[in-house]
């Protein structure tokens, strides 16, 4: 038993893929291995992965995997014992397939209800780790994510596929190196170092030494996490030497941890005269085109320092490092004031005719129809909403016009972002402005929601508009395919409607977009499936929030008419499962529901009283009188968990009712009568949620 090491030495990998692929080696090499039986319960598996390198460590690793006892069937027993009590050319040829030798007496007969069988029992020899681990890389490297795969030829002439060719292969069980191969290496003890600070090839001692000498020796930290968390504290030491504050977006650090084999920080700087160029655009080039970290002094305005990731320890202290960084962010930033300058030339809503030269779909037509549909639903869902609809109609037809500018043609993540500016430029309605960059929110999960009435109508005109489109053409969401983001659409309606407590119906959201959409030729209406669409998405969004199923789908299937009023309901619901009465009432109701449905009579909107005669029916009537009394205009009040606890009181009347009373008696009036008190109690009983869920 020892430790093993196994590490594929590459050109350099795709660093947005590295961590990913570098997780998945490690994790097949070991679940494979798991498998043949050379690990122990106490295995422990370490990934590594660096700029050139996948590698995985793995202890307590069997030198030869367990013997293990077997039974295979091999034929009838009729077949394969002949006449003479000798085996049969058939058992004969099934015995050597198994690659054993025995004679008839050796063999067990079982019996399987048909015939008897003839099964062979022995004892299955255990592999030598190089055979296992050799299974285990073959399949580990066919099944890796591998974004995009590479071809590239041998030194035989062979031509092979990997994510990128590979230099080294390095296998080592302790101190031994095993007798494995892959893309035509053989693998041995030796890898590559650091690209510039190592020369000559790094002699890996063992498997226990390997991270410690890649480090010392190599100048390569093969730990992701280890070397994103010294450049992570390296990045944050010299932002607080300069009092300033790093921006450092998830994504960024990951990529940045993914380049560099020996991280080292460095501070360089721009020319002040950009910082009048949106800070944005700033920002985004120099993360997107140079992958430096940005800073912002103590009051978050952006300084005209940045932070670089070298991995060059470099002999004069950077000084070469931080110029030519310089020198390289000045012609970029350059251009982004180029761009800057040049887009506020021109008027935003001047560009706004060109919207019909950009495409959106060819069923729904371009950007500039779909601008005028966009600006019909924000004007309307304004006008609900109790928003300005001038200002929200004019924020619907500008938002899309920074698609015909140069800077969004360079960085399309700045769409709506740069169209406030211009706005501002071109002295548009702060709310305009605003509403141009507000309509794309929230831009993800989570993200932040629009600020201000106006936002929120062309906000959710934007995504209204797109569901009802691409709903009404058919496509729909399938299983994990959403090419046009209709789930995020539909999450951001639904967030703005009840986190921002609109007094929005869905429905009549829905009426208005699909209005507009039927305008187009081809286009139906898809009303139906977008609702149950939204609905969809809410059950998954309130079950993330702690909801539990039956309480979801209670309140949801009264169809609310108002999504704001969801949490409250949910609350009261808790709140009545706590009741000793709640398991008996909902019961109950899941029993008038059946009732009521299998019941083919007309049932009169009303109860008579003159025909009611049983004690038992007459109480619970009574008892329904006082309940609804009691809770007049607390429904619109919304005031649901009164509703919903003063329910109690009639479970006793509800009990009695259905152990003394038949409901479908002979007599018609009688019965239509018992029918209508039914429907009466479970229109009261139901006002908040569907109680029958609750008994499923």
């Amino acid at each position: 038993m020892n430790s093993l090491l196994v590490e594929i030495q590459t050109e350099e990998l795709p660093p947005k893929a590295l961590k990913k692929l570098s997780d998945a080696f490690a994790q097949e090499v070991f679940t494979q291995l798991k498998k043949a039986d050379f690990l122990l319960p106490d295995s422990k598996m370490k990934a590594f992965g660096a700029p050139r390198r996948i590698a995985v460590y793995i202890t307590d690793v069997l030198a030869d995997s367990p013997d293990k006892p077997f039974s295979q069937r091999l034929v009838p027993s009729k077949i394969g014992i002949g006449a003479d009590g000798k085996p049969t050319a058939a058992l004969t040829k099934k015995l050597a397939a198994l690659g054993v030798q025995a004679d008839v007496s050796e063999l067990k007969v079982v019996n399987d209800g048909k015939q008897d069988q003839l099964y062979y029992e022995g004892v299955k020899k255990g592999e030598s780790l190089e055979k296992g681990l050799q299974n285990a890389l073959d399949y580990a490297v066919t099944h890796l994510p591998i974004p995009k795969v590479m071809s590239y030829q041998l030194a035989n002439g062979e031509t092979v596929e990997f994510v990128r060719p590979v230099k080294h292969l390095l296998a080592l069980y302790g101190d031994k190196v095993l007798n494995v191969s892959l893309f035509g290496l053989k693998a041995g003890n030796q890898t590559a170092g650091h690209r510039f600070h190592t020369k000559d090839l790094l002699t890996i001692n063992s498997a226990d030494t390997y991270e410690s000498q890649l480090e010392e020796q190599g100048k390569v930290i093969p730990s992701f996490e280890k070397r994103q968390d010294k450049m992570v504290a390296a990045l944050k030491s010299e932002a607080a030497n300069l009092n300033a504050q790093i921006i450092m977006p998830e994504d960024l650090v990951n990529e940045v941890a993914s380049l560099t084999e020996w991280p080292v920080v460095y501070v360089s700087s721009f020319d002040e005269d950009f910082l009048k160029v949106p800070e944005e655009c700033l920002i985004l080039t120099m993360q997107q085109n140079q992958k430096y970290f940005a800073l912002r002094d103590q009051n978050g305005k952006l300084i005209n320092k940045f932070l670089v990731v070298s991995q060059i320890n470099a002999k004069d202290g950077g000084a070469a490092i931080q110029s030519g960084n310089a020198r390289v962010v000045r012609a970029r930033l350059a251009d982004a004031k180029f761009f800057f300058e040049q887009d506020q030339l021109e008027r935003l809503d001047s560009r706004v005719p060109g919207l019909e030269h950009v495409v959106y779909h060819n069923k729904l037509g371009n950007q500039l129809q779909r601008s005028e549909r966009i600006q019909n639903i924000a004007e309307k869902v304004a006008e609900k909403l109790g928003a300005n609809p001038e200002l929200a109609k004019r924020g619907a037809k500008l938002a899309k016009a920074d698609l015909r500018t140069l800077m969004v043609g360079e960085f399309p993540e700045l769409q709506g972002i740069m169209g406030e500016y211009y706005a501002l430029h071109d002295k548009e309605d702060p709310i305009v402005a605003v509403s141009i960059k507000e309509h794309y929110y929230p831009r993800y999960a989570g993200g932040e929601l629009p600020s201000t009435p106006e936002s929120l109508s062309v906000a959710l005109a934007d995504k209204l508009d797109t569901l009802a489109g691409l709903f009404g053409i058919g496509q729909i969401p399938t299983g994990d395919k959403d090419p046009f983001a209709l789930r995020r659409h539909a999450l951001g309606v639904l967030r703005m409607l009840i986190e921002k407590d609109l007094p929005l119906s869905l429905d009549d959201l829905i009426a208005i977009a699909v209005a507009e959409e039927q305008k187009i030729d081809g286009v139906k209406d898809a009303s139906r499936e977008l609702k149950d669409f939204f609905y969809d998405r809410l059950r998954v969004m309130l079950k993330e929030e702690g909801a539990q199923a039956l309480e979801v789908e209670a309140v949801l299937s009264v169809e609310p008419k108002y999504l704001r009023e969801i949490s409250a309901r949910l609350k009261a619901l808790q709140a009545f499962r706590k009741l000793e009465e709640a398991a008996s009432l909902s019961a109950a109701n899941k029993r008038i529901e059946n009732i009521l449905k299998k019941s083919k009579d007309s049932i009169p909107e009303s109860v008579d009283e003159n025909l009611l005669e049983a004690q038992e029916e007459k109480d619970l009537y009574k008892a329904l009188v006082e309940v609804n009394k009691d809770l007049e205009g607390k429904f619109e009040k919304g005031e649901y968990e009164t509703i919903l606890l003063a329910l109690a009181p009639l479970k006793a009347p509800v009990d009695a009712f259905f152990d003394k009373v038949m409901v479908n008696v002979d007599d018609e009036a009688v019965r239509r009568n018992r029918l209508a008190l039914l429907k009466e109690l479970h229109r009261s009983m139901n006002q908040v949620a569907k109680l029958s869920c609750l008994a499923s």
